[in-house]
């Protein structure tokens, strides 16, 4: 093995170790383009010299840096639309039937740029707009990611002209959204107040963030081990309240848990519900 792979493979089983995310062979392209201006910044010559500069460097932000560049990926309002107007047509009736007045509780796991979350928040906007007064206890949505740049971004609710036209209509952009300065716009405040942002590992426990009626996981299980992913899933298991949902990305099947999820076809997409 040359030395340029055997630097990629220190870095794979680094960045596995750290975040969960298995790289396959083929990327060090990847690799290359996320962590090429870092690396250049930091005077550091290769993968293997990165990966000994955090270990012996801790707390140096090294680390944090490196994940962000690997980890940030661009999201899209509304993904695949079909999970939000389920949970607006379906979900959230069946919940408010069988919830006794208490709050709704949902997830956003690796909540990257915030489209999710969001677009999570503009969706139970419009169901109480079709539906007054059934959501009277309210909804929180807790959304967490591992990056702290990405959440710090995700805070401020601000977000430029590109990232506006990727899957946001015009109706919602003149809704949810205020014009902060020339090609900027900022979520408006009652859609912002409802979430909660909060930096999560997803190998780390979730104990922290108590229970919930909905989860989204989306679009992140697929960079995960099948070992880590089952693991995932079971922990994700455990914060969902009897009845509970979970979202998927429309790529990714739920396999080996049948014990755990009962899986419900939604025409389109496909859903799980607790057992």
């Amino acid at each position: 093995m040359s030395s340029g792979n055997l630097d990629f493979e220190q870095f794979r089983v680094f960045l596995e170790k750290t975040c969960g995310i298995l790289l396959g062979s083929n990327k060090q392209y990847l690799v290359s383009s996320r962590l090429n201006k870092l690396m250049e910044q930091q005077s550091i010559r290769s993968l293997s010299e990165l990966v000994q500069r955090i270990e012996s460097q801790p707390r140096s932000g090294l680390r944090e840096q490196v994940v962000d560049a690997m980890t940030t990926n661009e999201t899209l309002w509304f993904r695949d639309a079909y999970p939000f107007e389920v949970l607006k047509s379906r979900i959230l009736p069946e919940m408010i039937k069988n919830a006794g007045g208490q709050r709704l509780r949902i997830w956003s796991a690796a909540c990257s740029s915030g489209q999710e979350p969001y677009s999570l928040s503009m969706a139970i906007d419009e169901f109480e707009r079709t539906n007054l007064g059934q959501l009277k206890a309210g909804v929180q949505i807790v959304a967490t990611d591992l990056s702290g740049t990405m959440l710090t971004a995700c805070k401020s609710g601000e977000y430029d002209s590109l990232a506006m036209g990727r899957g946001l209509s015009q109706e919602r952009l003149q809704r949810y959204f205020d014009l902060k300065a020339p090609g900027r716009w900022a979520v408006k405040a009652p859609i912002r107040n409802r979430i909660e942002f909060r930096a999560l590992n997803l190998l780390d426990s979730y104990s922290v963030l108590g229970k919930f009626d909905i989860v989204f996981c989306r679009n992140v299980l697929i960079y995960f081990s099948a070992e880590v992913k089952k693991d995932i899933l079971t922990r994700i298991h455990a914060t969902l309240k009897p009845g509970g949902y979970l979202f998927l990305g429309a790529s990714e099947a739920l396999n080996g848990l049948p014990d755990l999820y009962q899986m419900v076809q939604c025409s389109p997409g496909i859903i799980y519900k607790v057992k």
